[in-house]
């Protein structure tokens, strides 16, 4: 199978080399086609209704549930929540984890390089519960430092909270290694893997973690569909984030009662045809060879790298490949990102420029902003040639 052939996206009349697959990635016609037939002729609520069509829907949602808890290593089907992306995902164990459990003194341990997503709802629950928000540096090779992490974390660390992948830099975080420093001193550990179930297999078993995160829209999904794991034995300690219709078994005017696992943490109507489109996205993910897929694309991303180490005023933040996804983000001596990606843009190519919503890493790393380039499953050498040609545009417009 030719992955190319299956975007719709990229049969586009006038060529497009979309590059920003770290933000979100395109979608294949089975996905889009997944979708318009649920909408079309088998809509209904879920959980709910006792006619056939809604027993229907009700099967097809769950059905997702248990191949996503397959997808993750063989856990339990009550252990996938469904929410509505990895921000939500992470804001549900900061509030319902953190709300019931973190005390004044206590730590959350993070790294400088993760995503706003994986910062802001842990300093919101910190100044909520009086407790301190800690980070770990990198290295002098921009790896993660696991040697201060050993350092850091101490009796009074109660959550770890880490990217498996870093969203800016593209590294692959030893989340094992440090999920196990983590449980030594007792402290819970939550992974965001946003960038990393794109790329490769992940198994949570494995892993270690309490919990562990990542949205559909990344890896060919529907935007709006996030799932987050959580051992059971913490999810049924933990009070619901939200409350209304479905996380409850019994309301009364004097009070209510929780519904099991893992209801109680989807309140309301979710996103049912979006949960459908994702489970579609991962029966295409597992149609073709991933490890083969993966190692297609950092090639074409260590030659995006070669290429751009050549270049005279642009400095890539990464200093070797190992470990990696392909993610590159570089900064330009003399030209400002917006203004690379807004000529890019004019040659049709789509680069992401900015702070990519990772803004301690950019003070961290002394840098205003940087250009990201993320190839994925359909970018080819078109796109890499189509892209130095618009750097070189860049450069003749506005100089160097």
């Amino acid at each position: 199978m030719n992955l190319r052939d299956v975007f719709p996206f990229l049969s586009h009349p006038s060529p497009i080399s979309y590059l920003d697959n770290a933000a979100s990635s395109q979608k294949p016609k089975r996905v889009i086609d997944r979708m318009a037939r649920y909408y079309s002729f088998e809509h209904s609520n879920v959980h709910r209704g006792v006619y056939k069509l809604a027993e229907q829907a009700t099967a097809m949602f769950e059905s997702v549930r248990k191949h996503t808890a397959r997808f993750l290593g063989d856990v339990e089907a009550k252990e996938i929540i469904f929410t509505s992306g990895t921000t939500a995902s992470i804001n549900l164990v900061a509030q319902a984890w953190g709300g019931d459990f973190l005390k004044a003194g206590d730590e959350i341990l993070l790294t400088i390089a993760e995503h706003h997503s994986n910062i802001v709802p842990w300093q919101m629950i910190a100044k909520a519960k009086g407790a301190k928000v800690v980070f770990a540096p990198l290295t002098a090779d921009w790896r993660l430092d696991v040697q201060a992490v050993k350092k850091l974390i101490s009796k009074r660390t109660k959550i770890f909270a880490c990217a498996h992948v870093s969203n800016v830099l593209g590294t692959i975080h030893p989340v094992r290694e440090l999920v196990a420093l983590a449980k030594a001193a007792g402290a819970i550990t939550i992974i965001d893997g946003a960038q990393a179930v794109p790329h490769f297999a992940v198994n949570v078993r494995e892993i270690g973690c309490d919990f562990y995160t990542f949205s559909s829209h990344k890896m060919c999904g529907p935007t709006g569909v996030g799932v987050l794991f959580g051992r059971k034995a913490l999810l049924e300690t933990m009070s619901p984030y939200q409350g209304g219709g479905e996380m409850i078994a019994k309301v009364t005017t004097d009070g209510a009662t929780w519904n099991e696992l893992p209801h109680k943490f989807e309140a309301g109507t979710p996103n049912i045809g979006g949960i459908i489109g994702f489970g579609e996205a991962l029966l295409f993910l597992e149609s073709f060879d991933r490890e083969q897929a993966f190692a297609q694309d950092l090639a074409l991303s260590q030659k995006f790298l070669t290429r751009l180490k050549k270049r005279k005023h642009v400095e890539v933040l990464l200093k070797d490949t190992e470990a990696w996804v392909g993610i590159l983000s570089f900064h330009h001596t003399t030209i400002h990102p917006h203004d690379i990606a807004a000529i890019l843009d004019s040659e049709n190519v789509c680069v992401r420029a900015g702070h990519h919503c990772a803004q301690p890493l950019m003070q961290y790393l002394k840098v205003p902003a940087t250009t990201r380039i993320s190839p994925y499953l359909y970018n080819n050498e078109d796109d890499l040639e189509r892209f130095f040609v618009g750097l070189d545009k860049v450069e003749k417009v506005l100089g160097t």
